[in-house]
């Protein structure tokens, strides 16, 4: 299964059902009142995060999901029935970024427990039926709400893995054969460079009462921060980890170690400067090559705390995972360098905007007025005189007379268009 961290999609919660006009009929009544009911509300659509999934792959053929629309209402003052809400599963770990239109992305949240979940688009309300209408001057009233819209947004979802451990390296380090040698992992190996072309996760057994997880990422170069070697798109997978285990290659010459070990830091601090931070053991690979030893013994003069191990003979490998394990129980969950989404001021819910365009049409926008449109029946002129009554208490009308709007200009709301009189 090939391995996808990163997709973007597309949701769309569903839209209210419409409210109705409908009459009460009961035998003996003569004058039955109005009784349309309510329409039900859309679904929404939430994302949830799951063990079951393990990477994003699900989403390279399905991009775009729906929630079910909410059912007109009945008569009766019977209410439609609500559209079932939407869940999207994705892995443990996943970032969620969210665009609606005319907005810039924002992170909108970390799942990073199973069963953690978000809600991305919410569903629209069911319009009102005619029962709400009625007044002492208003009996029968002829009209009904329509359903509201519901939310449809962009989504882009950026899975980092969940590990304890991160091993990094360059190239052909040994990395993808210590995981191989101490979990159940079973990475492609061999003696070339960019083996392992996505990251791989292992369980390493401590004990029978104690466990982590490492993830080998694959072998970064200079640049990789920038995306030499795909290298951006490995090195987020390391944000989470707790230790860091640096591989040197000790079948090369102490210059190209040293050359090595500087790149890597680079690269990793280049990336997110809280990674150089992380409690990091260097690890010289390869100790039943000739010179590998003369190579641990070179660089423990300027490293005293290096380690060496053989994963062919197994030296070392048991002492190094002992001291993994101590250093993650020893440190604590790194927070993520994305910071949650700023307090964003929200403009006052009856808030609109009229303009001019090229064309002389006033064009009048806000959340209510578009809302309010879109929920309006103009086929009823009971339904346009009560929008026309919502419009004048918001200020809408004396707004465009200050404009200088005349009768028989044009007026447009979202997609609908009218005469200003």
């Amino acid at each position: 299964m090939k391995f996808i961290d990163e997709v973007s999609i597309t949701v769309a919660a569903g839209n209210g059902g419409d409210g109705i006009v409908a009459w009460r009929r009961e035998k003996y009544v003569d004058m039955g009142g109005p009784a349309g009911g309510d329409g039900g509300a859309g679904g929404s659509v939430y994302v949830e995060a799951t063990t079951a999934l393990s990477t994003l792959v699900e989403f390279r053929f399905k991009r775009h999901f729906a929630a079910e629309a909410g059912k007109a209402g009945g008569g009766a003052r019977k209410s439609g029935p609500s559209g079932k809400d939407l869940i999207v599963p994705v892995p443990v770990g996943t970032l969620v970024y969210r665009t609606a239109e005319g907005q810039t992305e924002a992170f909108l949240a970390d799942l990073a427990e199973p069963g953690a979940r978000v809600l991305v688009a919410k569903g629209g309300r069911g319009g009102l039926g005619n029962q709400h209408f009625a007044t002492p001057k208003r009996q029968a009233p002829h009209f009904a709400e329509k359903g509201e819209p519901a939310e449809t947004c962009g989504l882009r979802l950026e899975l980092r893995l969940l590990a304890d451990a991160g091993i990094v390296g360059v190239p052909n380090a040994g990395k993808s054969t210590l995981l191989s040698v101490i979990s159940a992992a079973r990475p492609k190996i061999a003696d070339y460079p960019f083996t392992t072309i996505e990251p791989q996760l292992g369980v390493v057994r401590v004990s029978d009462e104690e466990s982590f997880v490492a993830v080998d990422v694959p072998g970064l170069i200079e640049g990789a921060h920038e995306g030499a070697g795909l290298g951006d798109q490995f090195l987020r997978h390391v944000e989470r980890t707790r230790v860091l285990v640096h591989m040197l290659d000790g079948a090369k010459s102490l210059d190209e170690i040293l050359h090595d070990k500087t790149v890597i830091e680079a690269e990793l601090g280049a990336w997110n400067p809280k990674l150089p931070q992380k409690p990091t053991m260097l690890v010289v690979s390869k100790l039943d090559l000739p010179d590998a030893r003369e190579r641990l013994e070179d660089l423990r003069a300027q490293f005293p705390e290096i380690r060496g191990i053989s994963a062919a003979t197994g030296e070392g490998v048991s002492e190094l995972v002992y001291a993994m394990a101590k250093a993650i129980a020893e440190t604590p969950l790194p927070a993520l360098a994305d910071q949650p989404p700023a307090h964003i001021a929200l403009a006052p819910k009856n808030a609109f905007t009229i303009e001019r365009d090229e064309d002389g049409t006033f064009v009048i926008r806000g959340a209510r007025v578009e809302r309010l449109a879109a929920m309006t029946d103009f086929d009823s002129d009971e339904g346009l005189a009560r929008f026309e009554r919502i419009l004048n208490k918001l200020g809408v009308e004396k707004k465009l007379r200050e404009m200088g709007a005349q009768e028989g200009d044009s007026v447009r709301i979202s997609d609908f268009e009218f005469s200003y009189s």
